[in-house]
């Protein structure tokens, strides 16, 4: 993501500067300037939105339209009834690195059970039973998972309301799991999508995903390595 890759290359640049200032360099603070004015611009940068062509999957009925999406895919040498299983039962500490970025994320904060909290259940029966709904469970193809991320009323969090017309301050996340058969094995998709339907709530987070974007890449991409390893697994 360009976006994030522009915060983050600001952000080397003043620390680089800082430590340059450290060692009383020339140019120490031209440096840290740039860079603070670099990773302020990289957050501030618009967001585009992006629409689907033609519905292809239980993802593109539900979230047609976004701003923000990441998407990973990997070869998994399994079958899709056992990959889709896997997707259903992986926990996080199956997942390197999650444990410790969530950690991070929530500031070392001891919070109730949640995506940032999962204990020792299933990430997917975790996530639907505290902040998030079930959009679809087609096994062995697609599941496919929604949140409220901010809203400006009160509103239940149901399937329905991906598909109505929401007044502003609305920001929704949903995110998918497609299981295609490829040859002996499958051919796993992830991709989320995030979708704020105002200025105000597409500049709040925009600046928020550009700030967490390469650990929440780095934690889907661990998340299929956790599920490949456990397809591939002896029964």
């Amino acid at each position: 993501m360009i976006a994030s890759t522009v915060v983050y290359s600001g952000l080397a640049l003043a620390f680089t500067g800082f430590v340059c200032l450290i060692g009383r360099k020339r140019g120490a603070l031209a440096m840290i300037a740039g860079g603070l004015a670099l990773t302020i611009a990289g957050l501030l940068l618009p967001a585009r939105e992006s629409r689907i062509a033609r519905v292809e999957s239980r993802l593109d009925e539900f979230m047609p339209v976004w701003q923000f999406n990441e998407v990973h895919s990997m070869y998994i040498d399994a079958p899709p009834a056992r990959v889709y299983e896997a997707i259903r039962h992986v926990r996080a500490d199956e997942i390197a690195l999650f444990r410790t970025l969530t950690w991070i994320r929530r500031c070392g904060r001891d919070l109730p059970p949640g995506i940032l909290n999962p204990g020792e259940a299933s990430l997917i029966d975790v996530a639907t039973s505290t902040t998030f709904i079930f959009l679809a469970a087609d096994a062995p193809r697609e599941l496919a998972v929604g949140t409220i991320i901010a809203r400006s009323q009160p509103r239940e969090l149901t399937p329905q309301l991906f598909r109505e017309t929401l007044p502003p301050g609305f920001t929704l996340a949903a995110m998918n799991f497609i299981v295609r058969p490829d040859g002996a094995g499958s051919l796993v998709t992830t991709e989320t999508r995030v979708f704020a339907n105002s200025d105000r709530a597409r500049r709040r987070f925009a600046m928020y995903w550009r700030a967490i974007y390469p650990g929440s890449a780095l934690i889907r991409r661990m998340w299929l390595r956790a599920v490949a390893r456990r397809a591939e697994a002896p029964a």
